[in-house]
């Protein structure tokens, strides 16, 4: 048994069409209420100050309950429709289907086109038999410009129908309501007259200018004298052109945008822009629909398309009646005008190309006028600009459900939200997919799916098609930097690269010309002042389709090896630097990269994600020397921020490629890297491992101080390991490694690694040496990383915290957690010596924080133990234990 609910006019419901009572006021406004709001939650306190607007009983809450009771037994005794209502906290809903309530119902008509329908369900005033409330004005007020919007377009569709009769009935009505419409005045005049019923225009004039003269004190205003004027001199009415596209009907989405075009006084020019398949000429259409009731006098569309102006003239003048349009271009451009000065037109301009093309066909008065192109044109004066990116997701699973099916997509969300994704959430392309499941109706989402995977832009036709159209239109230059761009990946770019591609030190022309298209999208500008550019995802995998051009992309590599190189030799350490001679090297001008590179860390941080997708693309299209010389010079910045995934990452890639391509230095510099992450991650069978193979290569090389590095790494892992002794003599060999080289660097590293390994087997002397030696050279060499961590040593040395604060004061200075964390367990733990165990506490907590984010299990488990020290000294013997356990639990997790 069917039950409906009616709100537009008396409150009613009805059972298979026969009315139910509702017994009581109270539980009728209570409906009515929850009706408006069908599906939402309506708060006690607002459901109260409708029952009781003057001032709600103290029992309010209680009697409101006894309501909701009595209109479920109604709903539930005559129409078994009382689960529909729900109590949800303090609140309450009802649970309509759409098809049921028309006020719903008249929601859908209106928004597929269907006003003649809407506007049948409407009865009357909206809930005419109660008494208003505040409450309902912010859901009735908008229903009310709803129903007139709609009355409007069923009028502009009888006019377009010549349906003038039809037209008059609907204008009379509306004029009952809204007596001093001068626009209704004018288009009731006109229909008359179009209908041959010119006595009846006239009287209908009369009658209006009476009124407003007498109850207003106001003359006609000039839209409404010229429709008089028209039917006066009983000349035949112009040609109206109603030239618009169909609506669409299943138009999803754009409410801001829409907006923008619609508001009550719409922009004399309006211009929409956006990537190819963004939906401008979609936009462009359904607004234009919504516009027509406010330019009876008609409504032109032109398709542009490269056109000359002449033409566009001479197409629109034919369809305002001028069959024989003047010759020049100048006189057609003045005659539109001419003819559009007393009737405002509505004007579709699609696919304009440049501003030059549309200047001539505006109309310069009370006309509104639509652009959609593909390029940017903001030379028009007054233009309002709406700009098209992809659609939110939610509306682009709506679209996709509305063409598809919205059934199919609710029981393959996943899949719809794969193939969602695959379109780039542009209409086009959503529209294409969708069409492709609605024609195969045996397919799982998860078909379409995987053949987007496979091959995206085969599947959408329409889509490529499009794109090699915008492709076709630009000049050499703009198309081979598309085809560099997308080969570098997803990943912003900074602006620079346009120029590396095109072997130019400044190409902001292509840039520009590529932005003003909508082809390269401009994302904003990063923390070093750069401007910053992507390609959307269906124009990148386009771009890589055709014809790639790898010297621009050779060169844009080499642009950001040259330009990491010099950030990296900015960097406050660069111990162990390793460097790819072979590599191809483009530098920026050097103003340029000076700017770029002033605060290297801040570069780094800014184009992390770039520079290891450009050792990704390097390796993936087999420019060896290129992906690991700039993993290499990477590893400064990550070793100082801790980045190790990065690392890891980047210097796998690059040692396949070095292995694929027989660079043996490559690939022992790519181990050495992949030794030290291991090391930092406590794994020291496959750190020893990395180090002993890339040492053999570079001995093999004859690099004595590449070999060196190797062995400095070999010291580290027997030094974590305890084996104090063998520390010591891979470190002596390094030292003489390093002085045979004349690496000063190197020399300062092997001395304070020297200094820490004779501090650990308890030869003072020998370490006070080393250490002092370490630091003269680190002051000399202005190496302030180095001199820090000699600072951690000689603390410990002579157990003196001052030592430990200026390794601290260097380490944040230099943005170093990692470093910082190992100053901050030195200093707490002479504190804990000493008793001072409330900054030791806190630094050592500040510590292990750094320690567990970074993944430095070794750290962790001797700053545990510090703290299980630290409770115990303070007789909080349970806190001690428990630190104490995981410090163990922690220790026998590390290799042995």
């Amino acid at each position: 048994m069917t039950v409906t609910f009616h709100v537009l006019g008396p409150l009613e419901v009805r059972s298979a069409g026969r009315p139910v009572r509702i017994s009581g006021r109270k539980p009728r406004l209570l409906l009515a209420t929850l009706l408006l709001d069908a599906g939402r939650v309506v708060g006690g306190d607002q459901l109260a100050e409708v029952l009781w607007p003057q001032r709600p009983p103290r029992s309010a809450q209680a009697n409101l309950r006894t309501y909701v009771s009595s209109l479920r037994a109604d709903l539930s005794r005559a129409a078994r429709a009382g689960d529909a209502l729900r109590g949800a906290g303090s609140g309450y809903a009802i649970d309509v289907p759409a098809d049921t309530l028309d006020l719903l119902v008249f929601q859908d008509h209106v928004e597929h086109g269907r006003y003649a329908d809407a506007l049948a369900l409407w009865r009357g005033a909206p809930l005419a038999d109660l008494p208003g409330s505040p409450l309902w004005e912010r859901r009735l007020d908008p229903l009310h410009e709803a129903r007139l919007r709609a009355a409007e377009q069923l009028i502009a569709q009888r006019l377009d129908r010549a349906d003038h009769a039809g037209a008059v009935r609907e204008l009379r009505a509306l004029l009952a309501e809204h007596p001093y419409r001068e626009d209704l005045w004018s288009r009731l005049i006109l229909a008359l007259h179009a209908g041959g019923r010119k006595a009846e225009a006239l009287r209908a004039y009369a009658g209006i200018r009476a009124r407003l003269v007498d109850e207003l004190g106001v003359e006609p205003g000039i839209e409404l004298r010229r429709a008089y004027e028209t039917v006066l001199a009983d000349d035949s009415l112009p040609t109206t052109p109603h030239q618009l596209p169909p609506d669409i009907p299943d138009f999803t989405g754009r409410e801001p945008e829409l907006a923008a075009l619609t508001r009550p006084r719409p922009a004399a020019v309006a211009v929409i822009t956006g990537p190819p398949g963004a939906g401008k000429s979609a936009l462009a259409v359904r607004a234009a629909h919504l516009l027509r009731p406010r330019f009876p006098h008609g409504q032109l569309h032109l398709d542009l398309g490269g056109r000359h102006p002449a033409d566009l003239l001479a197409e629109a003048l034919r369809a305002l009646g001028a069959e024989r349009p003047p010759p020049t271009l100048h006189e057609r451009s003045a005659l539109l005008r001419s003819l559009l000065a007393e009737r405002p037109m509505l004007i579709l301009l699609d696919d304009a190309l440049d501003a030059a093309q549309v200047r001539p066909l505006l109309p310069g008065n009370d006309s509104a006028v639509i652009i959609t192109s593909r390029r940017r044109i903001t030379e028009l004066p007054g233009a309002r600009h709406v700009t098209l990116a992809e659609l939110p997701e939610d509306d682009a699973l709506r679209l996709l459900a509305r063409i598809a099916g919205p059934d199919r997509v609710a029981r393959e969300r996943a899949d719809a939200l794969a193939i969602v994704t695959a379109c780039g959430r542009l209409p086009l392309a959503l529209r294409s997919a969708g069409a492709r499941l609605a024609g195969r109706p045996g397919w799982s989402l998860s078909v379409l799916r995987q053949r987007l995977q496979d091959d995206r832009l085969g599947e959408l036709e329409e889509v490529r098609a499009r794109l090699d159209r915008s492709y076709s239109h630009l000049p050499a230059e703009a198309a081979r930097t598309l085809a560099t761009l997308g080969l570098l990946g997803a990943a912003p770019q900074p602006g620079w690269v346009v120029a590396a591609a095109l072997d130019r030190h400044r190409a902001d022309d292509v840039t520009d010309l590529l932005v003003d298209v909508n082809l390269l999208e401009l994302v904003g500008t990063d923390p070093v002042g750069q401007p910053r550019y992507r390609l959307p995802d269906l124009i990148r995998q386009h771009s890589t389709s055709r014809t790639p051009h790898r010297d621009g992309l050779a060169r844009v590599l080499a642009a950001w090896t040259a330009t990491t190189e010099h950030a990296r030799a900015r960097l406050p350490t660069t111990v162990f630097g390793l460097t790819a001679a072979d590599a191809p090297r483009w530098r920026l001008p050097e103003p340029l990269l000076d700017r770029l590179t002033a605060d290297p860390l801040s570069w780094f941080e800014a184009e992390h994600d770039t520079l290891a997708a450009a050792v990704t693309v390097a390796a993936r299209t087999g420019l060896a020397a290129s992906a690991w010389g700039l993993a290499a010079a990477m590893v400064p910045y990550l070793d100082l921020r801790c980045h190790l995934d990065t690392w890891q990452r980047t210097h796998t890639a690059a040692l396949a490629a070095a292995r694929a391509a027989g660079d043996t230095y490559g690939e022992a510099a790519m181990l050495r890297g992949l030794a030290q992450v291991a090391l930092y991650r406590d794994r020291y069978e496959e750190a020893a491992d990395g180090f002993t193979r890339s040492r053999r290569l570079f001995h093999d090389l004859g690099d004595l101080r590449a070999e060196a590095t190797s062995v400095c790494g070999l010291g580290a892992v027997h030094q974590f390991r305890g084996r104090h002794a063998r520390s010591l003599g891979h470190f002596r060999r390094a030292l003489a490694m390093f002085l045979a080289a004349g690496d000063q660097h190197g020399e300062a590293f092997a001395r304070q690694a020297i200094g820490r390994a004779c501090l650990r087997a308890g030869d003072l002397a020998q370490a006070s040496e080393s250490l002092t030696q370490a630091m003269r050279l680190a002051q000399e060499l202005g190496d302030s990383h180095r001199e820090g961590c000699v600072c951690l040593q000689m603390g410990h040395l002579h157990q003196a915290m001052s030592f430990h604060r200026h390794a601290l004061e260097i380490f944040e200075s230099l943005g170093d957690r990692h470093c910082g964390a190992y100053a901050l367990q030195s200093l707490a733990g002479l504190q804990v010596a000493r008793g001072d165990l409330a900054p030791a506490s806190a630094g050592l907590e500040r510590s292990l924080l750094v320690f567990r984010e970074l993944g430095d299990r070794s750290g962790e488990a001797s700053t545990t133990q510090l703290l299980a020290d630290l409770h115990l000294s303070a007789g909080r013997t349970g806190l001690a234990l428990d630190y104490q356990a995981h410090a163990t639990a922690l220790r026998r997790t590390l290799p042995a």
